[in-house]
């Protein structure tokens, strides 16, 4: 089955310190878990149009949550932290969050 750059990047990720980030040209997506580093750079380069210098992942691990008497567990996530390269562009879904 191919991968599209929408299967890869599922939605960008709006925090304080990801808007930080944004400053030195770093944008915070949250992706498939299985996707690696060179398919997430690839996928960005396609969606947004921009050159990607790095990626960098974090597997997070789900948190334990209670309802009631009952436990359970938020899903596991993979977040990927792309740099852009100096002369490229920005990406555009960002623009008004700087």
């Amino acid at each position: 089955m191919v991968k599209t750059a929408h299967d890869i990047i599922i939605k960008p990720v709006i925090t304080e310190a990801s808007m930080d980030a944004l400053r030195n040209g770093k944008y915070t997506f949250r992706v498939m878990k299985t996707a690696n580093k060179h398919e997430i750079k690839a996928a960005v380069e396609r969606a947004f149009g921009v050159k990607v210098e790095k990626v960098n992942t974090v597997s997070v691990r789900g948190k334990t949550r209670r309802m009631g008497r009952y436990e359970g567990t938020t899903p596991a996530w993979k977040k990927a932290i792309v740099t852009l390269a100096k002369g490229s562009k920005t990406i555009s879904f960002f623009d008004g969050m700087i």
